[in-house]
C-alpha cells in the first residue's frame, strides 16, 4: 500500500483484524468464505477510503488486513462491519438460524486489532532523508 494524500493529512494506515466466530462455531465453510469476500467489500461502500487489502478464513474465524483512514475510528469500522454482515449472513445462508437459534449473532462481540507497521530501518531512511526532498520530486517508497 501507498501513502494516501487526502485534504489536510497523509497517512498509510494498515491494520490486522480478527474475528471469531459466536461459541467458536466452525461455520466458515468454502461457501461461506466465498459469501463473505463478495459481502464485505460492498458494505464498505459507506465508509470511503476503509478497505479490505487481504482476507483469510479458518473454520472458526477470520483474518483480514485492512487499510483505515484517520476519520474513521477502528472500533466504529469493527462494530458496522460485523453488525452488517452478521445480518446479512442470517438473511441470505438460513441454516444460520438453527446454528445460533437463541441469538441473532455470527461474531463474538470482541476483535483484535494491530496496526501493521513498517519497519525501523525504512522509518529512520525516511526521516534522514526529510531534509533532502526538493519540491516533491523525490519520492521515497515506504
Amino acid at each position: 500500500m501507498e501513502v494516501v494524500r487526502a485534504g489536510h493529512s497523509v497517512y498509510r494506515l494498515q491494520y490486522q483484524v480478527v474475528w471469531v466466530c459466536k461459541y467458536r462455531r466452525r461455520i466458515l465453510n468454502p461457501g461461506v468464505c466465498v459469501y463473505l469476500r463478495k459481502v464485505l467489500p460492498k458494505l464498505l461502500r459507506s465508509m470511503p477510503g476503509v478497505m479490505i487489502e487481504t482476507i483469510g478464513f479458518d473454520q472458526d474465524h477470520l483474518h483480514m488486513v485492512m487499510s483505515i483512514p484517520p476519520r474513521y475510528s477502528i472500533a466504529a469500522v469493527m462494530g458496522q462491519l460485523k453488525s452488517q454482515s452478521s445480518s446479512q449472513m442470517r438473511k441470505t445462508l438460513g441454516w444460520l438460524k438453527k446454528v445460533y437459534w437463541k441469538e441473532n449473532i455470527v461474531w463474538s462481540p470482541g476483535y483484535f486489532v494491530s496496526s501493521v507497521g513498517v519497519d525501523e530501518i525504512t522509518i529512520k531512511r525516511y526521516v534522514e532523508h526529510q531534509g533532502r526532498q526538493d519540491s516533491g520530486q523525490f519520492r521515497m517508497e515506504l
